[in-house]
């Protein structure tokens, strides 16, 4: 998959202008932002949940080699393959080799941040399987060839008329004739659709939430029972994941669980919590021959080993996104990558690296909101600074900026001279602008008054205004 975050900027400012994003993302102001606020403040050992699904995590990658071999153990016990993949290329590779050994026409997926990642489907496609994603949403935006814009709802970015034209569209292929503009159909056509695929696919694929070290296990969470089906009925199924995604127990996982879902919708828990272990036995009624687990690295033992290493605690439920002020004005097509928002800000950077998206850090106003409502606590705000720190240092800042905020800490370690050019600056600019009372342009603020006005200044600065209010009784 192409990263585009060097053009967070252009992409930014585009989607600002477009009333569709706006609607679209402002609903999830309201929508699961407030049912998060509901969920938490009905549940009032809250907080303790919080820590615990903090140290599970930090537990798990204290010791993640430990749990990741008794993982591997467990799963050849149960009868199924594990693969170690270093990176992207790796592990599409893997994929690829176990598609053509079951002579793979038909793949179908259920929801898989991580194939995302490694831009696993144009690599099979041009292999010659069809690639048919099973999740709604995921199916939509592959339908419009598009990139998913949200982590847990990938079509938040479009409206139910945008998706009624596409399926009017792409659908008579498949003989639906009728324009359908009601929620409830435009699924129906998704199901009648997947129904046949599900039992002519050769291989399933699906991410996993959780693996599960005691047993061997994967957990997926969907809404739609997609990813049953798919890993059910076809005869080779394969997981795709992220080392980081081990736990060490069940009851870890559970955990785990009870925080998911409440940070990522405000539902106590998903519709469907599936586990799967192993390929079918011989008692057993479905499920497939064989199943196979791809481990994916991918610079993830790079952050386990630095300073980073927090975020790897991320449990993709899209908490930090839902309450980000950058994110909720530019949506998730601005960040070019699979991860958007905060989480994505801080894992795109150390995946691709900070000349590919260095602009992404500073994407934040560092105020607070998401290390607040994440449920394993990462401090979002605090690596975001250091990733500004590190392309700093890295020589990536343009040398305009650098002057300028060179010329700025020069002036800040002289408080009087500080002081007294600030006054002059403010009694020029409350005079200039008295009249009016803001500006409509300033040199060197056009980012500022390219979308609105600039206030005036009153006239006097706020240390002055603050050490007059501090001499009255």
């Amino acid at each position: 998959m192409q990263i585009a975050s060097q053009q967070f900027r252009e992409r930014a400012s585009e989607a600002l202008l477009d009333p569709n994003i706006r609607t679209a993302f402002d609903g999830l102001k309201t929508g699961f932002a407030a049912a998060r606020a509901r969920s938490v403040a009905a549940l009032p050992e809250f907080p303790a949940m919080r820590e615990a699904a903090r140290n599970i995590r930090t537990h798990t990658l204290e010791n993640l080699d430990l749990y990741l071999e008794r993982y591997e153990e467990a799963v050849r016990a149960q009868g199924g393959h594990v693969h170690w993949a270093e990176d992207a290329e790796d592990a599409c590779r893997i994929v690829r080799d176990i598609c053509r050994k079951a002579g793979a026409k038909i793949v179908t997926k259920g929801k898989s941040m991580v194939s995302e990642e490694i831009g696993l489907n144009a690599v099979l496609e041009a292999d010659g399987c069809e690639v048919l994603e099973t999740d709604a949403g995921e199916y939509i935006v592959q339908l419009a060839k598009e990139t998913p814009s949200h982590i847990v709802v990938p079509t938040v970015h479009k409206t139910v008329q945008e998706i009624s034209e596409l399926f009017y569209e792409r659908h008579r292929a498949y003989g639906f004739e009728e324009r359908v503009t009601e929620a409830a159909d435009l699924i129906a056509q998704v199901r009648a659709i997947m129904r046949e695929k599900y039992f002519t696919a050769d291989v399933s694929l699906t991410g996993a939430n959780f693996l599960i070290a005691e047993t061997g296990s994967n957990i997926i969470v969907t809404n739609e029972g997609n990813g049953d089906l798919a890993s059910m009925l076809a005869p080779v199924h394969i997981v795709t994941a992220g080392i980081e995604k081990v736990v060490p127990s069940l009851n870890d996982a559970s955990a785990l669980l009870r925080m998911l879902g409440r940070s990522a919708l405000g539902m106590e828990t998903t519709a469907y919590t599936t586990f799967m272990t192993g390929p079918k036995r011989a008692h057993d009624l479905d499920g497939p021959e064989e199943y196979h687990v791809v481990l994916i690295d991918n610079g993830r033992t790079k952050m386990l080993d630095g300073p980073f290493r927090e975020m790897l605690r991320c449990i993709r439920c899209g908490a930090c996104m839902n309450h980000c002020p950058v994110y909720l004005s530019v949506g998730g097509h601005a960040y070019g990558w699979v991860y958007p928002g905060p989480m994505g800000s801080v894992l795109t950077p150390m995946i691709a690296g900070l000349e590919e998206a260095g602009d992404l850090p500073n994407a934040c106003t560092l105020n607070g909101r998401c290390q607040q409502v994440c449920p394993v606590d990462i401090p979002l705000p605090d690596l975001l600074r250091r990733l500004r720190h590190e392309r700093w240092e890295a020589g990536f800042v343009k040398q305009t900026v650098r002057w300028s905020l060179g010329l700025w800490a020069w002036l800040a370690t002289k408080p009087r001279l500080y002081r007294s050019l600030t006054r002059l600056g403010m009694a020029v600019l409350h005079k200039l602008g008295g009249k009016r009372g803001r500006f409509r342009r300033l040199p060197l603020a056009g980012g500022w008054t390219g979308s609105r006005d600039f206030p005036a200044p009153q006239g006097q600065t706020f240390l002055d205004a603050w050490s007059k209010g501090a001499k009255q009784p």
